[in-house]
């Protein structure tokens, strides 16, 4: 089997391209792919549980340590107890922090609008219908479960 006939193949070499290219549009703004969709996925409102980012975005707590440090000395979010339970904290954004998630939709709307200009609904159906059966073929562990 030829590797670049593989559907893992394609499947991450399209992600490092998705990736790469958001992580070039995001070193414009002082940032990175990982910063920008934390900052899509903090509620821009009422902040976010930090025990709830990780899971939310499918991110270890250590990497997300790391990104929330780098958010927090760029000026990005601040951290603030949870009132009701000490023990908690919410990540919430600043003013610069708010700025840069509309930055971070505006690009997301933007990749999306300009693969939906070049390829058909049919076939972006079809896409989102074969992702999601991979990945309940994973999640149902059908992949490994019975080979050896």
């Amino acid at each position: 089997m030829e590797k670049d006939k593989t559907i893992d193949h394609a499947l991450r070499a399209t992600w490092q391209a998705v990736a790469k290219t958001y992580n070039e549009q995001a070193l414009k703004h002082q940032s990175t792919m990982a910063m920008a969709m934390a900052l899509l996925y903090i509620d821009f409102e009422k902040g976010t549980p930090s025990t709830a980012l990780g899971p939310s975005m499918g991110m270890e707590a250590t990497s997300l340590s790391r990104i929330l440090k780098n958010m927090e000395d760029k000026g990005f979010i601040y951290r603030e107890k949870n009132p009701e339970d000490g023990r908690s904290v919410f990540i919430k954004l600043t003013e610069l922090g708010v700025k840069k998630r509309e930055i971070s939709k505006e690009s997301v709307f933007k990749f999306n609008q300009t693969v939906k200009e070049n390829i058909s609904e049919e076939k972006i159906s079809h896409f989102f219908e074969v992702t999601d059966l991979i990945n309940k073929l994973i999640n149902q562990k059908m992949i490994f479960n019975n080979h050896k």
